[in-house]
């Protein structure tokens, strides 16, 4: 099976790849088309979003497409950023700002008021019109201050449950692909496939 990767993020295309990989041994994975402008992520919810984007690479390119749409919902914030995490801090997508509006708006939070969790939804559009999805979702908290150099976005701060007291970015590629939202979201997507 080939699927065209929709997102443009290279270390979301690099995890979408390795957990993939790992579990459908015939897919293929062609990275998204130079070519391709911007696509305007401008749904309502993770699902809404992860088919805009596989829509539109499905239809530029021919073939089927792969897309997600991941969120970070924190509870002391009533759920944000959630499907507005790449643009926290703004439409310029700034991690490293995204991160500092995050640690800042938690800085009187306790620790116990820190629960949150990642969620991940997944589409795949056939040129046939056909579309799959799947979530995946992790708990953890959000830690005070970031810590690790691996990852991307919010992974300095997110501990998930099962791998506490160590954020994402603290934890092997390897590791987090097999409790992250993301992993989930792909392995339940196989299942599909």
């Amino acid at each position: 099976m080939r699927l065209v990767m929709a997102s443009a993020n290279p270390h979301k295309a690099v995890e979408i790849d390795a957990v993939l990989r790992e579990v459908l041994s015939d897919v293929e994975i062609v990275p998204r088309p130079p070519d391709l402008g911007d696509v305007a992520e401008d749904g309502e919810t993770l699902a809404e979003n992860a088919l805009i984007k596989a829509r539109f690479v499905c239809a530029a390119a021919g073939e089927p497409a792969i897309a997600d749409d991941t969120g970070l919902e924190v509870d002391a914030l009533d759920g944000a950023p959630g499907v507005h995490s790449a643009r926290y801090a703004g439409p310029q997508q700034d991690a490293a700002a995204n991160l500092a509006k995050l640690v800042a708006a938690l800085a009187e939070v306790p620790a116990h008021q820190r629960t949150a969790r990642f969620r991940t939804v997944v589409a795949v559009v056939f040129a046939d019109g056909t579309e799959v999805l799947a979530d995946g979702v992790v708990e953890g908290a959000i830690a005070a201050v970031p810590r690790g150099d691996r990852g991307f976005g919010y992974d300095p701060v997110f501990v998930a449950d099962e791998a506490a007291p160590r954020t994402f970015a603290e934890l092997a590629s390897e590791e987090k692909n097999r409790i992250s939202h993301r992993g989930r979201a792909l392995r339940a997507l196989a299942e599909q496939l």
